[in-house]
């Protein structure tokens, strides 16, 4: 299987993910421009399992390290495979909070509270389980992040034209933030530390990948039904209008939104041997500098916002990318 060797290259790949966990929202404000967020969720979840099973069936069953795919399945123990399931269980939880916050404050603003409260919480907890970055440099960039986040908010609240339920979304995003922050170690610890002679009875990334999108599939029959039926934002929807409504065009925008996500997943696991876990965690979720940008300067979710407020945005961006950047330097 495809192993990443090197430091740098494990950086370039967190990057990467950076990109893909930022963007991957963007598809969720097209398609929800046409039909409720809730079916769009679907094609989501389908999107994040498909992209699993690419990997795994071309870098996952490639090469001559590691183990192949098929192999590292079968011979995977009961507590590897739940650790891999349970994340994805934690993780859907927190990402269907994070669409329902996006629905009602917009990206701008759901992932610098959600997911930037997220990478602080996944940061500190990853670190605690593998120590091997500089303590001091990656709290004092987790220090900026927090004060970037508390900047977001604090530009929003000068919004005149919040919607109703604004400060509920900002509640769910944080919400959202603390359950985002604790999936990615339950993921890290079903795998074996070691890529290329994988530890028996624990999973490679990619296995690992697959059995934690399973997770989200199949807890999405519980959480999101209830989000269809009960929403918390939005209006009620069934399983009948996802198969009437449903264009061949909105589940491909769902299901790219999917793959885009676990792409960046799949990245970001493979770079976490060598960057640790911890820095790959911090340096992926810097999507909170990503989706931000694609909400003020494309969407425009704070174009009517008064003077002054783009200093406390750009302030916020250069916080948070110096932050990311002390991530990195503590495990050089």
């Amino acid at each position: 299987m495809f192993i990443v060797e090197s430091y740098s290259l494990a950086v370039m790949l967190c990057f990467v993910t950076m990109i893909c966990w930022g963007s991957w929202a963007n598809t969720q404000k097209l398609a929800s421009q046409k039909w409720s967020f809730q079916l769009y969720y679907w094609d989501y979840s389908i999107g994040v399992i498909l992209l699993s099973l690419l990997m795994a069936f071309t870098l996952g069953s490639s090469g001559e390290l590691g183990r192949g795919f098929i192999d590292d399945i079968t011979q995977a123990e009961s507590a590897a495979l739940f650790n891999a399931f349970l994340g994805g269980v934690i993780f859907n939880i927190a990402n269907l909070l994070l669409v329902i916050a996006i629905d009602i404050t917009g990206m701008a603003v759901a992932f610098p509270v959600g997911i930037g409260l997220a990478l602080v919480i996944g940061v500190i907890d990853n670190y605690l389980k593998d120590p091997s970055a500089n303590q001091y440099i990656i709290f004092i960039g987790v220090v900026l992040i927090i004060t970037a986040i508390i900047l977001n908010a604090l530009a929003y609240s000068k919004l005149p034209n919040k919607q109703s339920g604004s400060k509920k979304g900002i509640i769910i995003a944080l919400i959202a933030g603390v359950s985002m922050g604790f999936f990615y170690g339950f993921v890290a610890e079903s795998m074996s530390l070691n890529f290329e002679q994988p530890e028996t009875g624990k999973l490679t990334p990619y296995s690992a990948l697959f059995i934690f999108s399973i997770g989200l599939f199949i807890s999405n029959f519980v959480f999101n039904t209830i989000n269809m039926y009960q929403p918390i934002s939005g209006e009620k929807t069934s399983y009948k209008e996802y198969f009437s409504m449903g264009t061949p065009k909105l589940h491909f925008i769902g299901i790219l939104g999917g793959m885009i996500w676990g792409l960046g997943m799949g990245l970001n696991i493979l770079a976490s041997e060598k960057a640790s876990p911890a820095v790959s965690y911090g340096l992926g979720q810097g999507a909170t500098m990503v989706a931000a940008f694609w909400g003020v300067y494309i969407w425009k979710e704070f174009k009517t916002a008064p003077k002054g407020t783009n200093k406390i945005l750009n302030l916020m961006f250069l916080l948070f990318i110096v932050g990311l950047g002390l991530i990195v330097y503590s495990k050089l």
